[in-house]
């Protein structure tokens, strides 16, 4: 009976000693700010912010649980747009206002966490340190916490910082696909043989062997594309600026065979699960290529795939499977918009 007085004193003891630690030193909000730029202009950048349609692509917080459930509501963009989740496997539940706009410039955002009445305050700036670069500026305010629940003050801006970290990651990868495609269709010079190195890139797609008589090649890419596509966007939900343009992997030269055996894929920023055993990913090292965009004919792509075998067997180079970036989705029309790359070696 003493034995048990004496663990209840010493729990109380503890607990007060707890509470007024608690009181005096961990403040009960916190205040913070946290800076990123990132490779991409201003007016590109902003958009992926005040359209919470899009934040919620490439926000970790949103896009890294597989089974939280978001509604969106009217205006989805700007002030007055918001959302509600719910994560029953995480046990989490909240809503997502903007409450103020200053387009290009300035968001304010007001987060509820569960139970919590008090929001959140997240302001975020934006600054064009270039026209291809941006600043972006977030100030937090916690909301209160009561006294036993302080502690968590003390992890909080770890943890906003964290996911801001692989948020940054997953919004460049957004950006990259939807702003190169820009670029790049407005750049493209046709016929003209070029180098250019290519970074690492993940393939989502599909092993493929067909006849290559008259254009039967043809048709069974446009229906394998389709098939990939179908995959990509309703199995996985991804979005259009979320993949760029579908990759064909093959032999150099088999263009002279009866059958061609093929790799068809849509890069992705990462893998991740797939359901479907007929799909599987493929990395793809970084290269140095000989490179043409060519337009025409899918048969006529032909005469450009010699032109850059002939010049790496010309600086005596050596050269792996070509790749066929279609810039326009292969479709039933047969004329196509590609990008030919041979990855070369000394």
């Amino acid at each position: 009976m003493r034995f048990i007085r004496l663990l209840i004193a010493i729990i109380f003891l503890l607990g007060g000693a707890y509470a007024l630690s608690m009181y005096y030193f961990v403040d009960e909000s916190r205040d913070f700010q946290l800076e990123k730029e990132i490779d991409y202009p201003l007016d590109k950048v902003f958009i992926q912010f005040n359209n919470l349609q899009n934040f919620t692509r490439w926000n970790n917080f949103f896009s890294s649980s597989q089974s939280m459930d978001i509604d969106y509501y009217t205006p989805y963009e700007g002030q007055g747009s918001s959302i509600s989740y719910v994560d029953d496997k995480n046990d989490t539940q909240g809503e997502l206002f903007i409450r103020y706009e200053n387009l290009n410039k300035t968001l304010k955002y007001q987060l509820f966490e569960d139970e919590n009445e008090n929001p959140t305050l997240i302001d975020i700036k934006f600054k064009a340190v270039s026209p291809e670069r941006t600043k972006i500026i977030w100030y937090v305010h916690t909301p209160k916490q009561p006294v036993l629940k302080r502690v968590k003050n003390f992890w909080t801006e770890d943890r906003f910082s964290e996911n801001i970290d692989k948020s940054m990651v997953n919004l460049k990868n957004v950006l990259s696909n939807k702003v190169e495609k820009d670029k790049l269709m407005a750049t493209i010079k046709y016929d003209s043989l070029m180098v250019e190195k290519e970074e690492e890139v993940i393939l989502l797609g599909i092993n493929v062997s067909t006849s290559n008589k008259k254009d039967a090649l043809y048709k069974n890419i446009v229906m394998n594309y389709n098939k990939m596509y179908n995959y990509v966007t309703m199995d996985l939900g991804k979005k259009q600026d979320e993949f760029g343009y579908p990759v064909l992997i093959t032999d150099a030269d088999n263009y002279k065979d009866r059958e061609v055996s093929y790799f068809l894929g849509i890069p992705l920023s990462k893998k991740e699960g797939i359901t479907d055993n007929n799909f599987s990913f493929r990395t793809i090292n970084p290269t140095q290529n000989y490179v043409i965009y060519y337009k025409g004919s899918y048969a006529g792509r032909v005469r450009a795939i010699q032109q850059i075998i002939q010049k790496a067997k010309k600086d005596v180079m050596r050269f792996g499977d070509i790749k066929q970036t279609f810039i326009e989705p292969p479709t039933e029309e047969e004329e196509v918009t590609m990008k030919l790359s041979l990855p070369v070696y000394k």
